[in-house]
């Protein structure tokens, strides 16, 4: 879908890195370790989407830290585009509308952070329906071509995971 529009499946990497969650900072070096490319690659593309007011640069030490640019005109165009690319969009309305007692979903896993592994950690906190989840996670892999893990956990035992700090990262979180 997004291939037609971009050429550049670095550039495309790119944008899922900082619209899929904009919290995420990241630098050139990180970058490059994660997608297993060259700097000079990385770089290329990191000036051309800072240049174009899509990602913010700070220094940090001796390196430079980009995010996501949250006052550009297109960053809610942007990240729905990337939502709509990795699938979470449609994931997040149809878990919200069929699975009961659905007080919180939060992303965690690669894909809080920026990375289009494949794998889609979900935690849903609240009463589910474990039917309708199972054959809501079997359409939506099918769709998405990616594939879903969820963990369903009552709001104490999500507060629970937090205070221990069994996510490290910071995650996408959609409420009900």
């Amino acid at each position: 879908m997004i291939e037609g529009l971009i050429s550049s499946k670095t550039r495309i990497r790119l944008l899922v890195k900082f619209f899929l969650n904009p919290a995420v900072t990241s630098y050139l070096r990180e970058i490059a370790a994660e997608f297993g490319e060259s700097t000079n690659g990385i770089r290329l593309e990191l000036n051309r989407l800072s240049e174009a007011g899509l990602l913010e640069s700070a220094p940090d030490g001796k390196t430079i830290r980009y995010k996501a640019n949250h006052g550009h005109p297109l960053f809610p165009e942007l990240k729905a585009i990337v939502g709509k690319y990795t699938g979470l969009d449609a994931l997040a309305q149809q878990v919200f509308q069929r699975l009961g007692d659905l007080k919180a979903a939060y992303l965690v896993g690669d894909y809080a952070q920026g990375k289009d592994s494949g794998i889609i950690d979900v935690v849903l906190v609240g009463k589910v329906d474990e039917p309708a989840l199972s054959q809501l996670v079997q359409k939506a892999e099918g769709l998405i071509s990616r594939r879903i893990r969820c963990l369903t956990v009552s709001p104490q035992e999500w507060q629970a995971l937090l205070d221990k700090r069994t996510f490290e990262r910071p995650m996408l979180a959609w409420s009900a």
